[in-house]
């Protein structure tokens, strides 16, 4: 009985209102070296596939080389991606700019406006990203 009279103060610890950061993949991985992402040029297209509204019609794919950079306080390799994407209307809209971080050499996520994190990228073609098929 005593075992059960404790648990619901133990539960209340895990709940508590404060504001640390929760934990997750990013937090809980990538405290040591890191290693680098060996697949990425496999990896971005297939997370690009799901990604995009319309994968059909990427134009002018530039993927810069994954590098290290300081992401939140953490050594990350960053890969940095320019693309023209189709709309669902057809239309263009102009060049995006979005960085992928990788997580223990796997494609962690993407970040919109990277701004900073992009600035020194030096961008190759990337055919792979303009031959999306849905």
């Amino acid at each position: 009985m005593l075992r059960l009279s404790l648990l619901p103060i133990a539960l209340a610890g895990c709940a508590s209102g404060d504001d640390s950061p929760g934990i997750n993949y990013a937090n809980e991985h990538g405290l040591a070296i890191q290693p680098f992402p060996a697949n990425y040029r496999a990896e971005v297209p297939a997370f690009m596939k799901t990604y995009l509204n319309n994968p059909v019609g990427v134009r002018d794919a530039l993927m810069s080389e994954p590098i290290q950079r300081a992401v939140v306080g953490r050594q990350r390799y960053v890969s940095c991606l320019h693309f023209s994407p189709r709309e669902a209307d057809g239309t263009y809209r102009g060049m995006r700019e979005t960085a992928v971080l990788f997580v223990d050499g796997r494609l962690d996520r993407m970040i919109e406006n990277p701004g900073e994190l992009c600035a020194a990228a030096a961008y190759q073609p990337f055919p792979e990203l303009e031959k999306l098929t849905r």
